[in-house]
């Protein structure tokens, strides 16, 4: 979930506790968690509100002066629903960097993740994917996701797609540009070696 940059001490402090959205299909649900440039994020409830139902107490906990601003800064197509997200700062520590951070993998569970990978591979329309991803971050850390695609000959947006995937089990950690195999992933990646 995108949060305007402006917007990120107000969400961390808990002084902006709402989100405005005007999306054509909702993006967010009442209850997850989601990973955002300030951190995570909670979404505690989500409803549509029409824009002049907009209160003036609503736009003050979302960073606005009044509730005019709010809809003023509304982005999207005008006969779009409005969304409000009632949001909170989560701090507690991302689950999947704790799990990537662990480069102790028991045998039990080096096969449970294989088998994770192999199901991956066997759902994509475009065929096995997981080894040659996790090969070429290990090989070419901190270079771009579209470099790193085109030389995959894959589509970017796919390639980031998968490799978020990737980031899920614990295998890869992004960078500012690109990304580097985790702890967890050197750890499987070493396995994988001796398995051959």
């Amino acid at each position: 979930m995108l949060i305007e940059r402006e917007r990120h001490d107000g969400i961390r402090s808990g002084t902006i506790t709402v989100l405005f959205r005007r999306w054509r299909q909702r993006q967010a649900t009442a209850g997850n968690v989601y990973r955002t440039a300030l951190g995570r994020v909670a979404v505690d409830a989500i409803d549509v509100v029409a824009a002049e139902q907009i209160t003036e107490a609503d736009a003050r906990a979302a960073g606005y002066p009044s509730a005019a601003a709010a809809v003023a800064d509304l982005r999207g197509r005008p006969g779009d629903p409005v969304y409000r997200l009632r949001v909170r700062f989560v701090e507690e520590p991302d689950p999947r960097d704790e799990l990537a951070a662990s480069g102790d993998l028991p045998a039990e569970e080096l096969e449970s993740l294989a088998g994770r990978l192999a199901r991956l591979d066997r759902a994509s329309g475009t065929g096995p994917w997981t080894e040659a991803t996790l090969d070429i971050i290990s090989r070419r850390p901190a270079v771009r996701a579209a470099d790193l695609a085109g030389e995959l000959g894959r589509d970017p947006a796919q390639f980031k797609l998968d490799v978020r995937k990737l980031k899920n089990l614990g295998l890869t950690v992004s960078l500012g540009t690109g990304y580097r195999i985790s702890a967890r992933g050197a750890a499987y990646l070493a396995s994988r070696s001796r398995d051959r």
